[in-house]
């Protein structure tokens, strides 16, 4: 049964995350990834790891999803764009060339050892207490300043997402000049 579950869930993680990358619209393309996050959740049920599917429910598929989905919706999917025109030249080869570092830290941070199980910076997980009192002391303690540059960041995203999506009343995209 063990093995049926992680083929099922397995294929419903695969075709979720290729749906998010064909889907031709942003809304079925978000709506793939709460069928993705559903099937890495019950991959996490059948390893016993009840509080991170319940995470992977509740945080992930429940309030980054419909945070994704407010922010397609704020941007109008529904407007169809040029997508020839480039107002910035150099931003092909720009995002080329960032890709291709981004892919040779990959493989060059791959090489090193705490990728393949050197010790935890945080501590051993085993011994007394549960790993969710571990994880909370750990995280609120030794990397608040992360956790909550982290929540700074995402206020930031949104914020930006609605600036560049403030329409004038006459139709078009405001100026930074206008406003």
């Amino acid at each position: 049964m063990d093995w049926v579950v992680f083929v099922a869930a397995g294929i419903a993680v695969l075709a979720g995350a290729l749906g998010v990358v064909l889907a031709t619209h942003p809304v079925h393309s978000a709506l793939m990834l709460v069928m993705t996050l559903f099937g890495v959740a019950v991959l996490f049920v059948a390893q016993q790891a009840h509080f991170l599917a319940a995470v992977q429910i509740i945080v992930y598929a429940g309030a980054i999803v419909v945070l994704f989905l407010f922010v397609i919706m704020l941007l109008g999917v529904d407007r169809s764009e040029n997508v020839r025109a480039e107002p910035l030249p150099f931003q092909r080869p720009i995002a080329y060339v960032a890709g291709a570092g981004v892919v040779a830290a990959v493989f060059l941070l791959a090489r090193t050892t705490w990728v393949s199980g050197a010790q935890s910076a945080a501590g051993p997980a085993d011994g007394p207490g549960s790993n969710i009192e571990k994880l909370a002391d750990s995280l609120f303690t030794r990397y608040l300043l992360a956790f909550e540059m982290t929540s700074v960041l995402l206020v930031i995203a949104v914020v930006g997402a609605v600036v560049l999506a403030r329409h004038s009343p006459t139709g078009g995209v405001r100026d930074s000049e206008a406003s």
